[in-house]
């Protein structure tokens, strides 16, 4: 397993005794998504100007920042070539964490989407982290039935667990042991957002922060 000693990058004082190691630095990261807009670009037909629309919904609050990371690298790559905007956007609120466990149970909120007008679009779900998979087992169908021309599901992180469900995304950014990481906006407990890393949390971390009902959306 790759790890990074917390004392050669920049880690937040306050976070040190919460983690184990680095898993991924932030540098590492931003080159993957840059691997992976090149991708969508390719399977989109955005390089040769033939692609149609691409509506990202960006899965809140966890996926935010890589959702974010990936329509800036996507937006550099089709500032020539398309005849007609590439990038739509939306966001969903999804849970089905409590505390470091995937519950299994999922919440669809749907912030200002109006859903039926997902019809014949190309939908790319952004998301942090693949778990079981129960959600996006879920989230994909249930978009579709909106008549959705296709739905993909792009992850920065797929988790190798017993507990997976065996869904598979479209684009996976990193295949990461079965630890519970924070950072680059995964949370434990709406704290360690705010690192730039992905971090593995410490046994210690993870009993200082416990608070009963606590959520992620990590799936």
């Amino acid at each position: 397993e790759q790890s990074f000693d917390l004392g050669h990058f920049c880690v937040p004082d306050h976070y040190r005794d919460d983690l184990s190691h680095i898993m991924l630095t932030h540098g590492m990261i931003i080159d993957r998504i840059e691997r992976m807009a090149v991708d969508l670009c390719r399977d989109f037909g955005f390089n040769n100007g033939s692609g149609e629309r691409l509506h990202m919904m960006c899965v809140l609050k966890g996926g935010h920042q890589f959702f974010s990371d990936l329509a800036d690298a996507l937006k550099k790559l089709t500032l020539r070539g398309c005849t007609a905007p590439p990038l739509t956007f939306d966001f969903i609120r999804v849970k089905s964490y409590a505390g470091t466990e995937s519950t299994g149970d999922i919440q669809i909120e749907s912030l200002g989407v109006n859903l039926s007008e997902m019809k014949g679009r190309h939908i790319l779900l952004c998301e942090d982290i693949i778990d079981t998979g129960s959600t996006m087992l879920k989230l994909v169908p249930y978009l579709q039935s909106f008549g959705a021309a296709s739905v993909k599901v792009a992850t920065l992180l797929t988790k190798r667990t017993p507990k997976s469900k065996g869904f598979v995304a479209d684009y996976t950014g990193f295949s990461i042991p079965d630890h519970f990481v924070v950072g680059y906006c995964l949370d434990y407990n709406e704290v360690f957002r705010d690192m730039a890393h992905i971090c593995v949390m410490a046994k210690a971390g993870i009993a200082r922060h416990a608070v009963a009902g606590g959520d992620d959306e990590k799936m």
